[in-house]
């Protein structure tokens, strides 16, 4: 056991330091696509992909934000530098971490969860989600993934009057997705409609299109204090529709109250949630969205987090 923060921080760190041998056997030997959202490090691209492929030894980066700016919002040059960065550390893309239909649903009331206040706002925000739909897949096009995230829409106290039409506009966005043959992979996300596994399996047994699938995030679901999400929530979830995973903790407070924590520490079961993976045969990324800061920025906090993943997947026996 570690006798102090700054032994385990460094012990966390050493850690990473890897051969390139060690890289191309950690790949090879592991079922999972092993990833990290790239600004849980740093907005600096270059520093973020340098910490994953050099100190955290993988091949596989989730792309959200660099350079102050959200992926979709970045020009053409940008979009060209970045591209020129993965190159440089043999990085490839997870997929596309867009904040698509992160947006209150027109003519409902407004969500307490939502980011604007007046309806007006609410109303244009959703009229540019088309538009933002189409870029995103051509952003995938870019980085030469098949995988867009997305949302089910600001949470409302009761969604049922509106469940159908939010359905529709999911379908109808992944058949424009599967037109480029790109999977739409809706994250439970707890602010939104769909955050618990229960809610999962219902949008997933409502929409049927193949390339509908879910982005699983155990960490998001156990925000709720009614949630188990490993085993009870991943039980309800039709294995085969689960498209991507995001890798976070949670610690619970008093009073429902809950705060981020370490791949390794808090309520969910990684050991077991990556031994069910291994089970049943998912095979796409698992990728740390680390949101806890504990260890005081971005940088130093996910570097303990990714240990605490390498070594929940290393006590699975997953190989990697």
């Amino acid at each position: 056991m570690f006798s102090s923060r700054r032994e385990f921080l460094a012990g966390a760190a050493a850690t990473f330091a890897v051969s390139s041998q060690a890289v191309r056997a950690f790949a090879a030997s592991c079922p999972f696509r092993v990833a990290v959202i790239n600004d849980e490090i740093a907005q600096d691209f270059d520093h973020a992909c340098s910490v994953t492929a050099k100190d955290f030894g993988l091949g596989w980066i989730e792309l959200r934000g660099m350079w102050n700016k959200n992926l979709t919002a970045l020009d053409a040059n940008e979009l060209a530098e970045a591209k020129r960065i993965l190159a440089k550390y043999n990085l490839r893309v997870t997929d596309i971490a867009s904040p698509l239909y992160k947006v209150d649903w027109p003519g409902a009331p407004l969500s307490k969860l939502s980011e604007h206040r007046d309806q007006f706002h609410a109303a244009e925000d959703f009229k540019k989600q088309d538009a933002l739909l189409e870029h995103c897949v051509e952003l995938a096009k870019n980085f030469s993934t098949d995988r867009i995230r997305c949302f089910d829409f600001w949470r409302l106290d009761d969604v049922k009057p509106y469940r159908a039409a939010i359905n529709d506009k999911l379908r109808e966005a992944a058949r424009r997705c599967a037109k480029d043959k790109v999977i739409l992979v809706l994250e439970n996300e707890m602010a939104c409609n769909t955050a618990k596994g229960s809610e999962a399996a219902e949008v997933l047994a409502a929409i049927t299109e193949p390339n509908f699938m879910l982005n699983w995030d155990p960490g998001n679901a156990a925000t709720f204090p009614d949630t188990m999400p490993y085993p009870k929530g991943y039980e309800m979830l039709p294995k085969h529709r689960i498209g991507h995973c995001h890798a976070k903790s949670v610690v619970r407070k008093p009073e429902g109250k809950w705060e981020w924590a370490p791949v390794g520490q808090g309520v969910v079961d990684w050991v077991g949630q990556l031994k069910a993976f291994q089970r049943d045969g998912y095979r796409h990324a698992v990728s740390l969205e680390t949101h806890w800061r504990g260890a005081g920025t971005a940088e130093a906090s996910t570097r303990v987090s990714m240990a605490g993943l390498k070594d929940a997947l290393a006590k699975a026996g997953t190989g990697c």
